[in-house]
């Protein structure tokens, strides 16, 4: 469990690095329960967390700066709805046919004037302006936004609440838990070292 929750503490912070090295990410425990992170593993006992294609976000800020000014939703629940929906990757499909970033039903998509839905700059846009339309539908209520998004507005003001569907519920606290950025356990400090050959080292102990 411990470890567990180490992993998920510092996933956000490793992503942040390898927006700009753009290199793989190893991880490592050794024998006193120090965990180190590297682009470059010596040995073996290095586990690949992260790949260098793996982290699209940034690619992505420009477009939702820009949404998030002209709809006047926060970026960070804009990045969450995405990360909750398709991972960021504009090719995703679900299995009830919604699409791209922000997984747009094709009849969200032709309400919200998209006309290609695999299209980032206008996925976003029409999945921020849906998501929008919904917040305005329930008075700002961002739970009940999310839980429309995700079951259909209609199914959230039938039961007056979000409804009882698993998925949903789940949805709602995945969205809000990324938006809020709410640890699974304490915070972890993460040094960087960059050593002479070029080689960098995460760790969660001050180096020396």
């Amino acid at each position: 469990m411990k470890k567990a929750i180490l992993i998920c503490s510092i996933v956000v912070f490793i992503n942040s690095f390898c927006l700009t090295s753009r290199a793989d990410i190893y991880k490592h425990t050794d024998c006193d329960g120090v965990i180190h992170f590297t682009n470059i593993p010596d040995g073996n006992g290095y586990t690949k967390i992260l790949s260098e294609n793996n982290s699209p976000m940034g690619e992505y800020d420009h477009i939702i700066s820009t949404k998030s000014y002209k709809y006047n939703i926060e970026p960070a629940i804009i990045k969450a709805v995405i990360t909750a929906e398709s991972n960021w990757d504009p090719k995703a499909i679900s299995h009830k046919g919604a699409i791209g970033l922000m997984q747009l039903m094709p009849t969200t998509a032709e309400d919200m004037r998209v006309t290609n839905p695999f299209d980032p700059e206008e996925n976003i846009e029409g999945g921020t302006k849906y998501l929008r339309h919904l917040l305005n539908r329930f008075n700002g209520d961002l739970d009940l936004a999310l839980a429309a998004y995700n079951a259909g507005p209609a199914r959230v003001e039938r039961t007056g609440g979000i409804p009882a569907i698993p998925e949903t519920i789940q949805y709602v606290k995945k969205v809000n838990k990324l938006y809020n950025g709410k640890p699974t356990g304490k915070n972890l400090r993460i040094y960087k070292v960059t050593y002479d050959d070029g080689s960098v080292l995460y760790t969660n102990t001050p180096p020396d």
